[in-house]
């Protein structure tokens, strides 16, 4: 049996500053924007290539504060190109680190493997991002 996650609910203090950094900074296509009264709105947005998309909005529950999702990770085939999309977008961010002797030193992995090169930055909520290059995917 597949398990597929499909919806990842990021929770937003406004809609619309979170619509503007993930659909035209980032560049993930609006799958929906519905609203139902006052009360009630989804943006649902989706990564370039991906099977997951992200959903946020108003009167969704869930009880999470703006800013408290952390970690969630997109995967690149290339880092570099990665960082220069956050450049160019405007998209603080720490630059391309990787893992060396355990520890984050700067600058992608020097053999490129895959799963050790990332980028870290945080939506305008605080929600934090990892951007981890994997061009050779294990499944």
């Amino acid at each position: 049996m597949d398990w597929k996650l499909e919806v990842v609910v990021v929770p937003v203090a406004d809609v619309d500053r979170a619509k503007e950094f993930y659909a035209e900074k980032l560049g993930f296509t609006v799958d929906t924007d519905h609203s139902a009264g006052d009360a009630f709105r989804v943006v649902q947005v989706t990564p370039p290539g991906s099977g997951c998309s992200i959903v946020f909005g108003k009167g969704l529950g869930g009880g999470m504060e703006p800013g408290t999702l952390k970690g969630n990770q997109l995967v690149v085939a290339d880092i570099e190109a990665a960082a220069a999309h956050l450049d160019a977008a405007g998209v603080k961010h720490s630059g391309v680190q990787h893992f060396e002797n355990g520890s984050m030193t700067p600058g992608p992995d020097p053999q490129s493997a895959d799963y050790n090169s990332f980028i870290f930055f945080d939506d305008p909520d605080g929600n934090t991002w990892a951007v981890q290059q994997v061009a050779k995917p294990v499944r």
